[in-house]
This record gives structure tokens, sequence and C-alpha cells, in this order.
């Protein structure tokens, strides 16, 4: 294939890459009289459950757009990574692959070490669910101590509509839950955990009859970057400016950075962390 005609088949040229690149031994494959490395065109076939003739025509060009069903066949086939499953949706099909919810289970050390590495900026790590599964210190002292809450009870939605403490600390309530559902809801779908959430939201509908009629009003929004104002009962009303990011390589994480919005608004998170050190 001339390097003209490999650019034009970008799907076919990867495919073979990714087949040359498994040991056909592992996969229960005879191994002997193989004149080039990885499996055959059949093999993945074979393994794919789709027509021999097929695959050979796709890795060719000459197959037309293959079926979202198709690509996930081979991508399974070819034991792809998410990173690369998505990259062959993309070259395939145009489009990144429908999004499949895997619910979290924390974080890395390093991602941790980020986090505590930001003294005086209280910070979290959400699930596309709103559970929250890391922060560090100054989160624990401004925000809420999550290290007491036990862990099937650390969910942003459930303080904000359930926690008398939580609430109390918002500066404008309703604007806050108003946010922070329609916030939700576009995370849960975006993250293909609608169905995930179903029996939470559910819970929450009884529980909240405000959590109830806002669900029902159907916004969304996203969370991006803007100000927060809190309450706190001794040192009265904290400022920030924050900041979400995603974690790279977790689709289903989301870093939330409070940034003290001014001096004085630090200096009130170093005596808060002083205190709690102090107890």
């Amino acid at each position: 294939m001339s390097e003209s005609a490999a650019a034009d088949n970008l799907l076919g040229a990867y495919l073979k890459d990714r087949r040359t690149r498994l040991d056909a031994a592992a996969f229960g494959f005879s191994g002997s009289r193989r004149r080039t490395p990885g499996l055959r065109r059949e093999e993945v076939a074979q393994r794919a459950n789709i027509s021999s003739t097929w695959y050979t025509w796709l890795e060719q060009g000459r197959g037309g757009a293959p079926s979202a069903d198709v690509l996930d066949r081979i991508a399974r086939a070819l034991m792809l990574t998410d990173v690369e499953r998505e990259h062959l949706f993309l070259i395939g099909l145009g489009r990144p692959p429908e999004v499949r919810y895997q619910a979290s289970e924390g974080v890395s050390p390093r991602l941790q070490r980020v986090l505590d590495a930001l003294s005086f900026s209280p910070a979290l790590v959400r699930t596309a669910t709103w559970d929250v599964v890391a922060w560090n210190r100054a989160a624990s002292v401004v925000l809420t101590d999550y290290g007491a809450i036990p862990p099937g009870q650390r969910n942003i939605l459930r303080f904000i509509f359930c926690d008398p403490r939580v609430r109390a600390a918002q500066y404008d309530w309703d604007s806050v839950a108003r946010f922070v559902v329609a916030a939700f809801r576009a995370d849960a779908a975006r993250a293909g955990a609608v169905s995930h959430v179903a029996d939470f939201v559910d819970e929450l509908c009884r529980t909240s009859p405000e959590f109830a009629a806002l669900w029902r009003d159907n916004d969304v929004r996203h969370h991006g970057d803007g100000t927060k104002r809190l309450r706190h009962p001794v040192h009265g009303t904290m400022s920030f400016e924050y900041s979400s990011f995603n974690v790279e390589g977790r689709s289903d994480l989301s870093m939330i950075v409070y940034n003290p919005a001014t001096p004085e608004d630090a200096d009130r998170i170093r005596k808060l962390l002083a205190e709690r050190a102090d107890c």
C-alpha cells in the first residue's frame, strides 16, 4: 500500500498495526509457520465473530463504514485499551464510542499528593455521580469533614439537600441547589451513568421535595468555574474562586479547587487549619 493510500485508510492501517502486535500463542493459535508477527486477519475475525472477508475489506479500505457493534467486537478481539478503543471509533466512525460508566474506586497516591500540596485551597475529587472520593485538609475544615462520614454517604447532593449544617453554610442556597442538580444531571448523562443513579435520584426525591421539584425542571449546566461564598459559624463569610478539571485518564473523575478570593480569606483558612491541628 502506498503512503497516500495508507493516509486515506487510517482505520485499516490502525487495525493492522494493532493486530500485528498481539501474541498468537497467547490466544491459543499456533505460532508456527507465520510469515508475519501477530494474529492473522481470519483469527481476528474469528475472535470478533465477524466474516473474515468483511474484516479483510476493512483493513484494505474496501468495506465502507463499519457499525459501532462491529467496532466494539473488533476492539475486544484486539484487546484494545479504553483510549485505543476511543481512537478506533474516532477514525472509523468520526465519533467516540458510547460511554460505559464504571464506578470509581478512589484516586491514585499521585493525585492525592496533588490535593495535599494545595495547602490553603480546599480541593476535592468527585465522581460523575458527585460522590466525593478524595480531598485535602483545607476541604475538611472549610467544606465538610469527609473522613468522618461513611464512604457511601459522601455525596454532594446528599449534603446540600439533607445536611442542615451544609445548607446553612451556603450563602445563596436556592441558587446553589439549582446549580448542583442541573450540573449533576449533565454529568451523569455524559458519563453514561443515568441508570446507575436512578435509585439515588428516587431516594432524594422522596427525602427532599425541593430536590424533586428541581429534578423535574430538567435543567442541565456545566460545572466549569466561578465564585462561591460560604458562611462559617465563627469566621464569618469566606469567598472563593473555583475551577473544575477533568482527571486525565479517568473520565469518571473531576477535581474541584476553591482558591481563596482575598488574602483575608486565605488567613481565615490558615486559622481554621491551626485550630484543627490544636484539637
